[in-house]
């Protein structure tokens, strides 16, 4: 399974592919108006660091809240230390950045297991006003480079955090975990398969589920694991569920076992939302959820049939 699109909207904004504009040599538009997409080129003979370069020449990089970052290389894998010390080195010229996208990357550009993720608490503490950060990207055990990583810390004004990847280290939940992040809303983690360097497991979750962290918090996305069952049963009789407005299942191995657990538990009649989908339910458990939970919003989408033999996470490789 794969990342199959580019976004097209981040923290709010349209997403605005910054070199197919120039290339084209359409106006810009208003520097706040858009999330600025940059990235290089399938054989292009120009890296990221010089499009990166190019960026900040033309647009007026002050009024700039949202960068979505997309391949940085045309050639196979690469590390992104080189992007992002071109990204940490201008920081004082992107004083109004709240929202960063790291990997906006699709399957025909780089595996999601391809992509050199490197530690990213750097970008945390760089930018202390940042309020949403999305990281796409492998972990060292799969990738050839340093893997994804991050560092215990303190950010003040992080609403919104999310971690992509088909092989999620522990390292990196743990080190969630144990950071101060007293504004955060909004927390997701896609935990991918253990083939693809995926080590974390419910255990790592515990401390996102006993409500004694993140006073803030009302969503939180536990996604895209072989463990989905184990993970709902958890979550079933979790404290923080009771405060939080929106829920996200989905894109795991997600069965009629793991969704007893989930009717069994807790009341969700409070939640605005709840994601399941690609998930293996039954019909007679489809029914069961819609009559149990009617004005919640439910996404069963991506049905796959629960007598398949082989099931699968939505994105691994």
């Amino acid at each position: 399974m794969t990342v199959n699109n580019h976004i097209e909207d981040f923290h709010g904004l349209p997403v605005l592919d910054f070199v197919t504009a120039v290339d084209a040599g359409d106006e810009l538009p208003d520097p706040g108006a858009v999330a600025w997409k940059i990235r290089t080129e399938f054989d292009a003979a120009g890296e990221w660091t010089a499009r990166w370069g190019q960026f900040l020449d033309r647009v007026d990089t002050t009024a700039v809240t949202a960068v979505v970052i997309g391949d940085w290389s045309h050639d196979g894998p690469v590390s992104f230390a080189g992007p992002l010390a071109a990204l940490l080195g201008a920081a004082d010229r992107l004083p109004a950045l709240r929202g960063l996208f790291i990997g906006d990357i699709t399957y025909e550009e780089n595996e999601i297991s391809w992509i050199e993720m490197v530690d990213v608490t750097p970008v945390l503490t760089t930018f202390p006003l940042l309020t949403e950060l999305v990281v796409r990207g492998a972990s060292g055990e799969y990738a050839e480079g340093e893997g994804l990583a991050l560092q215990p810390l303190r950010h003040e004004h992080l609403r919104a955090l999310r971690f992509e990847s088909g092989g999620l280290p522990k390292a990196v939940p743990r080190a969630v975990a144990a950071s101060e992040l007293p504004a955060l809303e909004r927390l997701e983690f896609w935990l991918g398969v253990h083939a693809y360097g995926g080590s974390t497991r419910p255990a790592d979750l515990d401390p996102f589920l006993d409500g004694g962290r993140f006073p803030a918090l009302r969503h939180l996305g536990l996604q895209n694991s072989e463990f989905q069952d184990e993970i709902a049963a958890a979550v079933a009789h979790a404290p923080v569920v009771a405060r939080l407005e929106s829920l996200n299942l989905s894109m795991g191995v997600f069965t009629d076992e793991g969704a007893t657990a989930l009717l069994d538990g807790q009341p969700l009649t409070h939640l605005k939302r709840l994601d399941l989908h690609h998930h293996y339910l039954s019909e007679g458990m489809l029914r069961r959820l819609r009559e149990a939970l009617p004005g919640v919003e439910l996404d069963l989408s991506e049905a796959g049939r629960p007598e398949e033999r082989w099931q699968y996470v939505a994105v691994a490789e």
